[in-house]
């Protein structure tokens, strides 16, 4: 694509092909002699095109997202780019109590294709491909097939659209640009639509008008188009549009820049030009073939993705019927067949998955509460794995409360990311998934918070260290919005924030990335906290006022309050801080220094957790009653997860209390709190209620009437609080991970909470653990068959890990990629070089 009208610059070169070594947990089963499976392909379908935001399908590259309405008559990809906001830095004010507003995340626009009117048309399809991260969009007009396919690329930095049909000259649309921002459109005699304008100084009002709003961060999209056919024709409408006859095919590039310079630079102080570096971005994309920019995306995604596969089966005993060794390989005996790691039968459930993949999505959706297809609940643990390789990537923002798309100039809550749980749950898959480099925006946006939020912890508290409370935006907000103290008055979102860089160092052992980022920032995060606790009751140290999370008590005079002192999840909280600051400095060589013994002297005065009179975790110091007994939150359970001062072996009365309180809450639930119990009845290892909330959470949400419900999917599989809210995407794959694999520092469990009458015959291969490690697992009749476990850590070796299943237990003394492989009572059969 050099730009210059070449007619056979659309398809040149052919389709691109990367020959690419197998993925390293591929690589290991190949090793071990199993065998390769067939699986469903990962797609998400759609019989129509899209009527609401929550049917269209999603792309993105990790700034760069749009979302495929895919209509006939007329198309839209709804765009968005994940540093466009309202607002700029924060200013003095804000950093002290209820300071400035928090601002919001605004859509850049859509790319608009017009095809006519009143086309009758036949075989409609469209699916997400999860495999290649394209949308493609197929159907028939009379004899003409048509077919649109589109992807964002990381490589390039453009998102491709390529239109087709199967008869030359049958390509016709116009093709426009627009924005509900202030903007200005011009087209250039080089086939270019430039769309520059402006996001609003400040949040919109409630009007949701963002015109009425001094101008604040500049932006810039340039809509490129290239067409092929000897007769294809391009002019200009109005000088806002393209208007394309007769071409055979046709290729859109889209390029977008902001002026955001980082979250300290006022947008109108920035020296970034976003209409010259949409034009760099634009100009490396187009002088490739389209099959170039498609081959490097798919080798750029699929090097994230396929680290990780999950098959799972009901076997003979399926909803859906028997099995049959009809479809045997000739040179495997029955026998054989059955003695693999992965069952070699071809059972009737397993086609019945297959076929089931091609269903149109919603309908899977609403057939899961009678057929439990297990091939759904694959496709919906790939889609939040794909959802985060598209929503952050290293160099961008971190996935807000929509990830990165939105469309609307007043989303619900802003779209902006909340530290209570929500943001982090958007990053709890991204280890045990095998997509660490996916955090790397989440700790860039800790070290800006820790700088505002040194600022914050000074004039709101006389503190020293950092602070950030319940909620955040682009510009590192800090400070509590005014509120609510139920949710305002909660500065343990920077703490729990910061639990998240320990963990980072416990899967990948990095100890530079311990020493230079994580270390820091958590001795930060503990000073705060050693300020701010204070002496309390019985010689304890205590946090007041303290909250938990958007929930209420009753207070000794009758009426409902929220601000008490030291609940429990601050407390927990506080734990889990302390306890990676001590790990790290022995770690670091840091174990003398001064916060490290205050640190040591202070967790020993901690509020240990209570068990009140019901047999139900405390969540509060006292045991008030609770007005709302099924809340939504579960916070007070932190502890068991994602913390780890609550475990089944160590403290096995709390277990006990804590599956009392889930009782007590109940199943129902946004969407986040469907995944957190779910993760929570893991590690309490009742499959039977894990598998539950998986139930809860695949129930269909009809936009028209989503608030009649909590909880549930959307046609696409967003995920729904309701309205639609990213975060249950992440936890459902980190939550169904707990199922299968949990790990400490030292212990590896392997299948803690498998639904054995669900899911009898299964595999996963690439997933994480702590200590380094990395899993593959198959199972076979609802028990562990075969498993491999290796260090993928290229830093120091792991000196002693203990793996566990059931009653069984080995140790392994792994050096980097020393393969282990244990049969099903955990005795190793053999190790190897990887």
């Amino acid at each position: 694509m050099d730009g210059d009208g070449r007619s056979d610059d659309c398809d040149a070169g052919g389709e691109w092909i990367w020959v690419r070594r197998p993925q390293e947990a591929e690589a290991a089963a190949a090793a071990a002699g199993w065998p390769t499976e067939e699986a469903p392909p990962l797609k998400v379908v759609f019989a129509s095109p899209a009527r609401y935001f929550t049917d269209a399908a999603p792309i993105g590259n990790g700034r760069l997202g749009a979302l495929v309405w895919g209509g006939v008559t007329s198309e839209k990809l709804q765009l968005n780019h994940d540093t466009l906001w309202t607002g700029g830095p924060a200013t003095a004010v804000a950093y002290g109590l209820s300071g400035d507003e928090t601002q919001s995340y605004q859509p850049l626009g859509d790319i608009d294709l017009a095809f006519g009117e009143h086309i009758k048309y036949t075989n409609y399809k469209r699916y997400l491909d999860l495999e290649s991260a394209t949308v493609n969009v197929t159907y028939s007009v009379g004899e003409v097939l048509y077919s649109r396919e589109h992807f964002s690329s990381n490589p390039h930095q453009v998102i491709a659209t390529k239109i087709s049909a199967n008869k030359p000259g049958a390509v016709s649309c116009t093709v426009s640009l627009a924005t509900p921002l202030d903007h200005r459109i011009r087209v250039t005699d080089a086939n270019e639509i430039i769309m520059e304008g402006s996001c609003p100084g400040e949040k919109p009002a409630g009007d949701g008008n963002a015109s009425n709003h001094p101008p604040g961060m500049k932006f810039c999209a340039i809509l490129y188009l290239l067409t092929s056919g000897a007769n294809g024709q391009v002019q200009v409408l109005n000088d806002k549009m393209l208007k394309l006859d007769g071409a055979d095919s046709a290729v859109l590039l889209l390029a977008a820049a902001t002026s955001f310079e980082g979250p300290f630079v006022k947008p109108s102080e920035s020296t970034l030009d976003p209409v010259t570096s949409a034009f760099t971005t634009l100009n490396m994309a187009r002088s490739m073939s389209y099959a170039q920019l498609k081959a490097y995306h798919m080798d750029d995604y699929q090097s994230l993705f396929q680290r990780v596969s999950l098959q799972l089966s009901r076997g003979s005993n399926g909803v859906l019927g028997g099995s049959t060794l009809a479809h045997l390989p000739e040179n495997i005996s029955q026998d054989a067949a059955v003695s693999d790691c992965t069952v070699q039968m071809v059972d009737c459930s397993r086609l019945n998955e297959l076929n089931n993949s091609e269903k149109p999505t919603v309908d899977r959706i609403i057939s899961f509460r009678h057929d439990e297809d297990p091939s759904l609940v694959e496709l919906l643990f790939q889609f939040g794995r794909y959802l985060l390789i598209s929503c952050s990537r290293p160099g961008t923002q971190v996935s807000n409360l929509q990830g990165i798309w939105n469309n609307e100039t007043n989303a619900p809550w802003g779209t902006a990311p909340h530290p209570n749980i929500n943001l982090q749950m958007n990053y709890w898959p991204s280890l045990p998934c095998n997509l660490s480099e996916c955090q790397d925006p989440l700790f860039d946006f800790i070290g800006s918070l820790s700088v505002n939020g040194a600022k914050t912890a000074k004039v709101n508290y006389g503190a020293n260290g950092w602070v950030s409370h319940q909620v955040t935006d682009l510009w590192a907000k800090t400070s509590p919005d005014a509120g609510d103290p139920s949710w305002a008055l909660w500065p343990m979102g920077g703490p729990w924030l910061a639990t998240h860089l320990w963990e980072h160092y416990s899967f990948t052992m990095d100890r530079e990335f311990l020493e230079r980022t994580a270390y820091p920032l958590l001795e930060g995060s503990a000073s705060f906290l050693l300020s701010w606790l204070i002496e309390g009751h019985e010689g304890y140290l205590e946090t007041n006022p303290s909250t938990s999370p958007e929930h209420y008590f009753i207070a000794p005079d009758g009426k409902k309050a929220s601000v008490s002192y030291s609940t429990t999840m601050d407390m927990s909280i506080i734990r889990e801080v302390f306890s990676a600051v001590l790990l790290s400095a022995d770690i670091l060589g840091k174990s003398s220094t001064d916060v490290v013994q205050r640190i040591k002297a202070a967790l020993p005065r901690l509020p240990p957790i209570k068990i009140g009179r019901d047999g139900t975790i405390m969540e509060w110091a006292q045991d008030f009653k609770d007005p709302e007994p099924q809340h939504r939150h579960v916070s007070h359970l932190f502890g068991l997860y994602p913390g780890h001062t609550m475990t089944l072996e160590q403290t096995p009365d709390l277990c006990k209390a804590v599956a009392n309180t889930l009782y007590k809450r109940g199943d129902k639930g946004p969407g986040w709190s469907t995944s957190w119990k779910m993760a929570l009845w893991a590690h309490l290892h009742n499959s039977e209620h894990a598998y539950k909330m998986i139930l809860q959470l695949i129930t269909l949400i009809d936009p028209k009437h989503e608030h009649e419900k909590e909880g549930g999917l959307y046609s696409n599989l967003f995920t729904a609080h309701p309205p639609f809210q990213i975060d249950a995407n992440f936890g459902f794959p980190a939550a169904l991970c707990e199922m299968l694999v949990q790990s400490t520092g030292s212990d590896l469990y392997l299948l803690p909470a498998l639904p054995r009458d669900k899911w009898p015959h299964g595999s996963v291969k690439g997933l994480r653990a702590r200590g380094g490690l990395t899993v593959n697992i198959c199972w076979k009749e609802g028990s562990l068959h075969e498993a491999l476990v290796w260090s993928s850590s290229s830093g120091n070796s792991l000196a002693l890990a203990r793996v566990h299943y059931g009653d069984h237990a080995a140790v392994i003394s792994a050096s980097p990629g020393q393969v282990y492989r244990f049969n099903s009572e955990l005795k190793c059969l053999e190790t190897w070089q990887l």
